[in-house]
């Protein structure tokens, strides 16, 4: 369609420019009409820079495997399309959302070469201040970013830190008294080797010792109640047969699984004389056992909280593989543990019959420790007692991830913002206001999936809704990465 610099100086992007700058614009642009339907898509070639001379627009988004409208208008002289062409070539120039038109409308269009050329002829001290914005924006977010990283790392080294200690200070309290108990457990066998006591009769100690090992390997889990009680019989028993301080040796034989029966064997065995000594030998043995388990109980734990930090951080892991999000969400709570605290309750509604997915493990690890230090941080803002519902579910065709609190809530007149970069409700020097951004981003655009919020005061919930199977184009896993994806 014609082209008439003096329609298109009615704009208000153009109204001060000179006729001769308007000639060139339409002499290099064009005005087109375009019937409803698509005038072009996200990710697509940014080849032109369009502005609305009649009509109505529609622009959306894509979020997950859908389009998500984020405006629509009549409004003449509203633009879109490559409008970051000054920069060239050094960021990749693509649509960045998708543009149709409900009734016929008309456009001016510019191609986005020529937009650049007169941009940096006409503007050039503008545009040397938009790339200043514009890759200055680009550093300052990836900065801070690195930041929010860093201090989610802190976060969990903590967190670590004080999980490992209390398994290695048993451990290492355990040991120590295993080696005073093994040395007065060696006295002993002395006393008893010079007493007067026949070869079968020590063979029958021997024996009972070997035994009462094998009681507290397999030592039930009594109540409160129930090893209360025992430790009476006990205490009776050994009070009656002269054992001295029966009281101190009964609560270690209840929780070594030993009983009356197995005290009536003991006396059974070795002669009235001897029984005090053997007594209190074996319950060295019990100690000594008890102690083993306690160091082996501790170093599993150590092993445990080990093997959490790997799967979480997905060390000598392929960056994209088939995950049990179960397993990321547990070594994510594990290793935020620390910051949680005791008086906030962490329940776990899984549904451990979902399949597993393609996914990037360590980034959706990212994911869940953003989303689970925000809600940590709304109920500590309630005054620190709550709890932090952790559900996974079924959802149509998707994997649901769901973060529930019963913290202070989001206002309604930010929640449309808790996404935005930068955007944070904490106070200063606590949040960076890109934990949320970045979560979208890992899920929206590397996942395809979505995630939203609902909240209302004591009841706020993040929900992260997956594919159960890998998009075509990310079927083969990194090879379907993107430049962006590199760079995020």
């Amino acid at each position: 369609m014609p082209c008439s610099p003096e329609e298109i100086g009615t704009l208000f992007l153009f109204e001060k420019l000179t006729s001769e700058q308007l000639g060139r614009l339409c002499a290099e642009g064009r005005v087109e009409l375009f019937e409803p339907g698509p005038v072009y898509a996200e990710g697509e070639a940014a080849t032109c820079f369009y502005v609305l001379l009649e009509g109505s627009v529609v622009l959306s988004h894509r979020v997950g495997g859908d389009d998500v409208e984020t405006n629509r208008t009549s409004q003449r002289g509203v633009y879109a399309g490559a409008m970051q062409a000054y920069v060239g070539d050094r960021v990749p120039q693509v649509y960045n959302n998708s543009m149709r038109v409900t009734g016929p409308t008309r456009f001016f269009v510019l191609p986005a070469d020529t937009f650049a050329a007169v941009m940096r002829e006409w503007f050039p001290m503008a545009v040397h201040l938009l790339e200043g914005l514009f890759f200055g924006s680009k550093n300052t977010q990836r900065a801070i970013g690195q930041r929010e990283r860093l201090l989610a790392l802190g976060s969990l080294s903590a967190g670590l830190t004080h999980e490992l200690n209390n398994p290695a200070a048993a451990s290492v309290r355990a040991t120590a008294t295993l080696r005073e108990r093994v040395a007065k457990m060696r006295h002993k066998l002395a006393v008893i080797a010079e007493g007067p006591f026949s070869r079968d009769a020590l063979a029958g100690l021997i024996e009972i010792q070997e035994r009462t090992a094998e009681r507290v390997a397999k030592a039930p889990s009594l109540s409160p109640l129930e090893a209360a009680d025992r430790e009476d019989a006990l205490g009776d028993w050994l009070e009656d047969h002269g054992i001295q301080q029966g009281w101190q040796l009964a609560p270690v034989f209840v929780q070594a699984g030993l009983d009356t029966e197995w005290l009536e064997q003991v006396a059974a065995a070795v002669d009235t004389a001897m029984l005090p000594g053997a007594v209190g030998w074996l319950n060295y043995t019990v100690e000594t056992e008890l102690l083993m388990n306690e160091i082996a109980d501790s170093t599993a734990r150590i092993s445990h909280l080990v093997d959490a930090a790997k799967q979480y951080a997905q060390l000598d892991r392929a960056p994209y593989r088939t995950v049990d999000v179960h397993e990321l969400l547990d070594s994510t709570l594990l290793m935020l543990s620390g910051k949680i605290g005791p008086r906030i309750e962490v329940v776990k509604e899984y549904d451990r019959t979902l399949p597993r997915i393609p996914a990037y493990p360590a980034e959706l690890n990212q994911v869940w420790t953003n989303l689970i230090d925000n809600a940590v941080a709304a109920v500590n803002a309630a005054g620190g007692d709550g709890t932090l519902t952790v559900r996974t579910a079924l959802q149509h065709d998707r994997l649901l991830v769901e973060f529930r609190d019963t913290g202070t809530g989001i206002a309604p007149e930010v929640k449309g913002r808790i996404f935005d970069p930068f955007f944070t409700t904490k106070p200063v020097g606590e949040g960076t206001g890109l934990g949320l951004d970045i979560s979208w981003r890992i899920v929206v655009d590397k996942h395809h999936g979505t995630l939203q919020a609902e909240s209302e005061p004591g009841d706020t919930r993040f929900q992260v809704l997956l594919p159960l199977t890998a998009p075509e184009a990310d079927a083969t896993g990194p090879a379907g990465r993107t430049e962006q994806d590199e760079r995020d």
